[in-house]
């Protein structure tokens, strides 16, 4: 079979000519050994594992369903290690300062006062809990999981499309994808030092244990889901089997004397840390939401009491709303005095007068997105839209132009996939995982997602996106780490 390089932005593994990129031959080589015949024969035995997994993802709106199988590809993406050692410390830096602009918003607003970043990005928001002022979470967290888009531009360089500090999902994906690729394409790996990343759930388990209320020497850790009908509900189950932890929902605890317990057959256990997977409004109807059923009643109030750690910390979604974005390199040299290591895209804001009227007069140019959107809704990919969906987009942006935020449409880099027969170049991003405790540590890997659908920029697994497994290479001796 060929292989042939995108034609638009830089392809990750061909050149212009088609030749293989580093590192990028012996699995090209191993490919190529395979006909037609014996690659879909292995596809059919990838989409077997899939469903007899469970490995599933929610698409709204679609009609197969509640549930889908969630698409894989089996070319393995590469990345060298002296690469990923810059986006490792690029990442730790934003974590670093992620956390320190939450406590400091939360407690003594200085860099609001000091003209960091304007009152209104943050007063004006509802990601920013007013309840939640004077709350100081154990060590200062309040993001302790983070996941972070990152793409490519047009020379390979790795650029941060935004941060996800609520709950970001995908790490089961990324742990699944490596098992999957392993037995089914063995061969790829034997020429390669590919780091690990089943260490994941340990990684995740110690930092959540860390986090504990002071006294709790072993403490009870527990992983609260929406249910069996949220998009992601896989990924809670699949992480709370793999740290050996309960799963439960809101029902299943209760809040006395500003202690939280669990119900089991055994009767009540005391909660310490409960990694939710729960938005903020739904997590506990007495201070949020209060027709949320999915919540806990008195949540809030036994996590301001120090009696429970919640991670996320509530109120934490405030530091990755996209209007806050284009700040994040002033708040890196304001809290750390560095310059930011990984690059940003040029971002308009729309509550700003004259940038709502940028955004609105350049809308065929420019990608609009929802300020607190996810998943790519209420999006607008103004270069690929039609006059008709341009038109309709516009009538929302005027309706609420502070909601949006507008970036200019930088080219994904692709990757070959294996679409329909072929190999063929597709978008992709990436989403690495930090975690902190009591020391960030960035998972060596990844969720690469991949646009399926040929000319599309949409990786989003909830719009129909797929993914692939992501390989760190080790370093060898004397590697630079540059």
């Amino acid at each position: 079979m060929e292989w042939h390089a995108a034609k638009n932005g830089y392809d990750e593994a061909l050149t212009a000519d088609n030749a293989p990129r580093d590192f990028y031959d012996n699995i090209i080589s191993a490919l190529g050994q395979f006909d037609g015949d014996e690659i879909d024969r292995r596809e059919q035995l990838q989409q077997v594992s899939l469903v007899n997994q469970g490995i599933t993802f929610t698409v709204y709106g679609q009609e197969e369903g509640v549930e889908r199988v969630f698409p894989f590809d089996f070319v393995p993406r590469v990345i060298s290690g002296s690469e990923w050692h810059a986006v490792e410390a690029g990442l730790v830096q934003r974590l670093e300062t992620i956390n320190l602009f939450l406590a400091d918003i939360y407690s003594d607003q200085k860099c609001l006062r000091d003209g960091v970043i304007p009152h209104d990005l943050v007063f004006e928001q509802g990601d920013f809990r007013r309840e939640l002022i004077g709350t100081r979470p154990r060590h200062g967290i309040y993001t302790h999981i983070v996941g972070t888009d990152l793409l490519r531009d047009d020379k390979g360089g790795f650029l941060v499309l935004e941060d996800n500090c609520r709950c970001p999902s995908g790490v089961s994906y990324v742990l699944e994808n490596r098992n999957l690729l392993s037995r089914v394409f063995p061969e790829l790996f034997s020429r390669y030092g590919v780091r690990p990343v089943e260490q994941y759930p340990n990684l995740l388990l110690d930092t959540l244990r860390f986090t504990a209320p002071r006294g709790r020497e072993n403490p009870t850790v527990a992983v609260l889901t929406p249910g069996v009908y949220n998009a992601a509900y896989f990924e809670h189950s699949f992480l709370a089997r793999e740290m050996g932890v309960p799963l439960v929902e809101g029902r299943d605890l209760i809040v006395e004397d500003d202690q939280v317990y669990m119900r089991t057959t055994r009767g009540k256990q005391r909660v310490d840390v409960i990694y939710r997977r729960i938005d903020d409004e739904y997590i506990d109807p007495v201070v949020f939401d209060p027709s949320s059923m999915l919540g806990v009643p008195g949540l809030i109030h036994a996590w301001q009491a120090g009696n429970v750690t919640i991670a996320n910390a509530p109120g934490a979604g405030v530091a990755d709303d996209k209007a806050i974005y284009p700040w994040v390199p002033d708040l890196v040299k304001y809290y750390l005095d560095e310059d930011i290591l990984l690059p940003q895209i040029k971002t308009w804001v729309g509550r700003r007068p004259q940038e709502a009227v940028y955004i609105r007069e350049n809308l065929s140019d420019l990608v609009v997105k929802l300020a607190g959107g996810a998943g790519g809704y209420g999006m607008l990919v103004g270069p690929t839209a039609s006059k008709k969906e341009i038109s309709t987009f516009r009538e929302a942006f005027d309706a609420a132009p502070e909601a949006y935020i507008a970036q200019p449409l930088v080219e994904f880099s692709s990757h070959p996939t294996y679409v329909d027969g072929k190999f063929a170049p597709r978008r992709v991003d990436l989403r690495p995982f930090a975690l902190c405790g009591e020391h960030i540590r960035v998972l060596p890997g990844g969720l690469t997602r991949v646009a399926l659908e040929e000319g599309s920029y949409v990786v989003n697994s909830s719009q129909g996106g797929g993914s692939k497994d992501t390989w760190i290479l080790a370093e060898l001796p004397g590697e630079s780490k540059s």
